[in-house]
């Protein structure tokens, strides 16, 4: 059959998608980019924010049309929205063929199979714990790579849907990430993306309290793949702040392969918002992780997340949060206006805040943000980095683009026998406004 698959959402979706395409392909079917050419539909959704429900729900119901010309097409939905509503969906969308919840997908292929043989209308979201190992499979051939290294979350902050879709939190075994790791880097991957809700729990059990300073099963898991030959970098998200102890910290200060760069969600500046949030730290808190991973790494580079407009929040709050992103620097952050999430246990609490006050709020960081970002890139005129080539420039077939350790974009003219996935030496000439242009040495 051919499969058009269409994901929403974030990086774990994503690797989701990767990985159930490999599998679909490795069973005998193709993937197709042309929804015109599908046998099946499929659409793997995001619930984290309405706006993605929303838009994920509209395409699903367009394809009523489709279905009518052609009755045999399968439409399936996936993921979190999937799992959040599981046989309601069904219900609400009457030519939707199955739901597959994130506990489920590695049982899509004979599920797939099933309903084709029977035509039979399902709705699968029980929870199981054999996805982390059932989702490894690769579309091998990228020099960056993706694997999840958990699922699900345990720390139930209070705006946040993800326990209640992806499950509690659950880690592979080390020796599982590291073949996965080392067929990759086979296949000529040279960066590896560690993805988890909580990657620095990695390894705990579920534990939300933070671990020992001596003890950190993840850097455990850096030391070790930074043993693998070939694999250049290595990056993760996201971690939650107050795993960073001293074991975790000095592993990555003395590896070889982790870049300087954490990101590094904040949320709030506020200690009144945060304690609403059920965040687990305090202002305070936060900003000394901070400081102890910069005097770690003094050219660590630090991107974030951040609510604004989170039920109560005040002016003061709001001051608080704009603060802390300036104290810290943030070179990049990722703002968001708040909306509820049924299911989430703030989505009882009366959203207060006026919609035109959260978009005042929203604009305010990302001017700050953008300044903050043409000062940086303005100070690195003149200086040599070292960037990991990726390949041709999406916006200019001329250049290339490669990405600092610290993650920054870096444009630069190619040079013949350039290859993609190494890492070159560009000195910048110029700054523009979220990226830099060099050549390269």
């Amino acid at each position: 059959m051919k499969i058009f698959l269409k994901t929403y959402g974030c990086q774990m979706n994503e690797r989701d998608s990767e990985a159930i395409s490999a599998q679909l392909i490795r069973a005998g079917h193709s993937i197709t980019g042309s929804e015109a050419d599908a046998d099946v539909m499929l659409f793997n959704t995001c619930s984290v924010r309405d706006a993605a429900e929303r838009k994920a729900k509209g395409k699903i119901s367009y394809m009523k049309k489709m279905k009518l010309r052609n009755p045999a097409l399968i439409i399936g939905a996936m993921g979190c929205m999937a799992q959040r509503l599981g046989e309601s969906l069904l219900a609400e969308i009457p030519h939707l063929d199955f739901v597959l919840g994130t506990g489920q997908l590695h049982r899509l292929i004979p599920l797939l199979e099933e309903f084709s043989a029977r035509r039979k209308r399902f709705a699968a979201v029980e929870p199981s714990s054999d996805v982390l190992e059932g989702m490894g499979a690769h579309l091998y051939g990228n020099f960056s790579a993706q694997i999840a290294i958990t699922r699900g979350c345990n720390r139930f902050c209070s705006y946040c849907i993800v326990p209640y879709v992806r499950g509690r939190e659950i880690s592979r075994s080390m020796e599982d990430i590291l073949s996965e790791a080392r067929s990759l880097v086979a296949q000529g991957t040279k960066e590896i993306l560690l993805l988890g809700q909580n990657v620095a729990a990695y390894g705990l059990g579920g534990n939300v309290n933070p671990p020992p300073e001596d003890h950190s099963p993840f850097a455990d898991l850096i030391e070790a793949l930074d043993g693998i030959p070939g694999l250049l970098r290595l990056r993760y998200t996201s971690p939650y702040v107050t795993y960073f102890n001293r074991r975790l910290i000095e592993a990555l200060a003395h590896s070889r392969t982790a870049c300087r760069h954490i990101h590094l969600p904040l949320q709030s500046g506020s200690d009144r918002m945060l304690k609403a949030m059920n965040r687990q730290y305090t202002r305070e808190s936060y900003l000394g992780y901070v400081e102890r991973l910069r005097s770690a790494m003094p050219d660590l580079t630090f991107s974030t997340d951040v609510i604004v407009g989170f039920p109560g929040e005040t002016e003061e709050d709001f001051r608080a949060t704009r603060e802390v992103m300036q104290h810290v620097g943030f070179e990049q952050a990722y703002v968001f206006k708040y909306s509820p999430r049924p299911g989430a246990k703030s989505a009882t609490i009366a959203d207060s805040v006026p919609e035109a006050v959260k978009e005042e709020r929203n604009q305010i960081l990302l001017a700050d943000l953008a300044d903050r970002i043409a000062r940086k890139l303005a100070a690195a005129v003149g200086s040599t980095v070292e960037v990991l080539t990726e390949g041709v420039s999406a916006r200019n077939p001329g250049r290339w683009t490669g990405r600092t350790s610290g993650n920054i974009v870096v444009h630069f003219e190619p040079v013949p026998g350039l290859e993609a996935g190494t890492l070159r030496q560009v000195k910048i000439t110029r700054a523009g406004a979220v990226t830099l242009f060099g050549t390269l040495i």
